[in-house]
């Protein structure tokens, strides 16, 4: 089981744009256009298919938030933050 996170831990890892409350960080970014937040969206599905980590994604036109927890160890992991940063790499 992949080792949960301390507060002070998460608080550390947390990259610009993203917040935390509790156990999952977040981030919302807006796109210049609907189909650029889809291709983002689809290229961090990819990302996540290969991690075997998946976010939470809300599309709202060319507003995209993404969630991440790690639901089967109840709580925030390393896992969390690597795919955040891998996020942030699609985002430039």
């Amino acid at each position: 089981m992949t080792e949960i996170l301390s507060d002070s831990e998460a608080d550390l890892r947390l990259a610009t744009g993203w917040t935390r409350s509790g156990a999952v960080i977040s981030r919302e970014v807006e796109l210049a256009s609907f189909p650029q937040a889809i291709e983002v969206v689809n290229r961090v599905a990819e990302l996540a298919e290969a991690a075997d980590h998946h976010p939470d994604i809300d599309i709202r036109w060319r507003t995209l938030t993404f969630r991440l927890t790690t639901h089967s160890a109840g709580g925030l992991t390393a896992k969390d933050f690597d795919l955040a940063e891998q996020i942030d790499a699609v985002l430039v």
